[in-house]
């Protein structure tokens, strides 16, 4: 069964274990994003033994337009059709549609939206994503919402709200009347939003978490708005929902977001920030940020980043790997896909040891200002 417990507090950052059918997750967490399945340039064996990933995020949009549903069907679910033996996370597709703004349209019924593959139309009801959802058969299960783009009026952000929160209802509703389709357990979190109006995210803060569900997620967040904005409704949306259930920022960001967001009480992160950044040769470490591209790496041998546990960056100079990218060898995207991963997951599983001995809330503003000066 999901459970949540929760071992340790810093102040307001918690350290936990979330445990669904496919294993268990410490936290706070980074989720690599697998939007269709896969981590791209990375093998699951990496991810798992290497990297150290413990659940990965999918696209709910992507994952239905192909392979398709029927596919995934077939085989039972994503985890056997990827191989993918750990939890996964699907998002509802909403942020994607959001993204989609010139191809889509929103109604009270659901989105109607042109496939940005082939052109095809197709919509998403708050049922429908949730019948999707099941077919792909991960363990954690998101709602279909809005998000509304930075900056939105008033008026406008209370409408969206008002359309996010009875989605919400008919998700949750076409959730209890379905089942898992393959045996094991799955949950769902309903998302708060409201913009970065105080008392609109603090209703529906407040409203989700009436529906008393497994876990929370906090969307609408890091879509062109000031940091200091970001962590006003990130810590306005926790003071408000359960504390005794997990609470997943969702598409935030980068180390320095992740650490404050941890310390404002935040367990679950993804964000296509380290694979992204890494195959166009930017590098997180504990020293700070690196373009690899840069000439000033030619002639420097020392490893990647000398204190990172993964053993590619104790073996690989920077030399070589700007030479890789310089050349257009495909390695060299993978390598800094691979230790980019292998950072942000360090960099969580620092922050819990910090918090299991209650040093984090001494720890984290320098550690966050350290990995993102500019190398």
């Amino acid at each position: 069964m999901f459970s949540f417990f929760i071992d340790a507090t810093d102040n307001k950052a918690r350290a936990g274990v979330l445990t669904t059918d496919h294993g268990r997750v410490e936290t706070p967490i980074f989720m690599p994003v697998g939007t269709l399945g896969n981590v791209k340039g990375v093998l699951f064996s990496q991810l798992e033994q290497d990297i150290k990933a413990q659940i990965l995020l999918s696209n709910t949009y992507h994952l239905y337009l192909r392979p398709g549903l029927e596919v995934i069907r077939s085989v039972g679910g994503l985890h056997r059709f990827t191989g993918w033996n750990n939890p996964i996370l699907t998002d509802s597709g909403g942020y994607q549609v959001y993204s989609l703004s010139k191809i889509r349209k929103i109604t009270e019924d659901g989105i109607k939206f042109s496939s940005h593959i082939d052109g095809s139309l197709h919509f998403f009801s708050p049922e429908k994503v949730i019948e999707i959802q099941r077919v792909l058969g991960s363990d954690i299960m998101m709602v279909l919402d809005e998000c509304p783009p930075y900056p939105s009026d008033r008026k406008y952000i209370e409408k969206s709200l008002k359309l996010t929160h009875s989605w919400l209802d008919r998700c949750i509703i076409c959730f209890n009347q379905t089942e898992s389709l393959y045996g094991h357990e799955q949950v769902l979190f309903p998302i708060v939003q409201g913009g970065t109006y105080e008392d609109l995210r603090k209703q529906s803060a407040e409203y989700v978490s009436q529906k008393e569900m497994a876990g929370y997620a906090i969307g609408g967040l890091s879509v062109g708005e000031p940091e200091k904005l970001m962590y006003e409704m990130t810590e306005l949306s926790c003071s408000v929902l359960p504390k005794d259930k997990p609470r997943y920022l969702m598409g935030v960001g980068t180390p320095a977001n992740i650490l404050h967001a941890i310390a404002l009480g935040v367990d679950m992160f993804d964000c296509v920030i380290p694979t992204r950044n890494g195959r166009n040769g930017w590098l997180y470490t504990w020293n700070g940020i690196l373009h690899i591209r840069n000439k000033k790496w030619q002639f420097v041998h020392e490893p990647i980043d000398p204190y990172s546990s993964l053993e590619l960056d104790r073996v690989t100079s920077k030399s070589f790997l700007r030479h890789l990218f310089v050349a257009g060898e495909m390695l060299g995207p993978i390598i800094a896909t691979i230790h980019n991963l292998s950072f942000f997951m360090e960099l969580v599983r620092e922050a819990r040891r910090r918090i299991m001995e209650g040093t984090f809330s001494q720890w984290y503003e320098k550690a966050a200002q350290r990995c993102m000066q500019k190398l």
